[in-house]
């Protein structure tokens, strides 16, 4: 019985192989993205999966919002943070904080528009 409680315990305790693989990452924000049937996103919409990485571009001269941070994918320009859930994290990329973002949610409205979720999280 012994034993069979310290394997127990040892298997408990050890890191999975799934865990090794994993980063540790410091979870942001959560938002939609703005825009999405302005830009590219209607082209590539098929291809776009839950957990695919998104690149964060930060547009300082952006002159219809000066906190404007630019969504792409794989070269694709899906779209913005929204003008409200841009602030805090336009100020991380002008420090040099390396942020990163995947995608957490693809879905429709009730209108048929589209809505892309995504994760900004900071790898630690």
């Amino acid at each position: 019985m012994r034993i069979l409680l310290l394997i127990l315990a040892l298997l408990l305790l050890a890191p999975s192989a799934h865990a090794q693989r994993t980063e540790a990452r410091l979870l942001l924000q959560s938002s939609l993205v703005a825009g999405l049937r302005h830009h590219q996103a209607k082209a590539v919409w098929d291809h776009l999966h839950v957990g695919d990485e998104l690149n964060l571009v930060r547009e300082p001269h952006n002159l219809h919002d000066p906190n404007a941070v630019r969504i792409e994918w794989q070269g694709h320009m899906l779209g913005y943070l929204p003008r409200t859930d841009n602030e805090a994290v336009a100020r991380q990329l002008d420090r040099g904080n390396k942020l990163r973002a995947r995608i957490e949610g693809i879905g429709k409205y009730r209108n048929h528009r589209r809505r892309l979720e995504l994760a900004i999280y900071l790898p630690l």
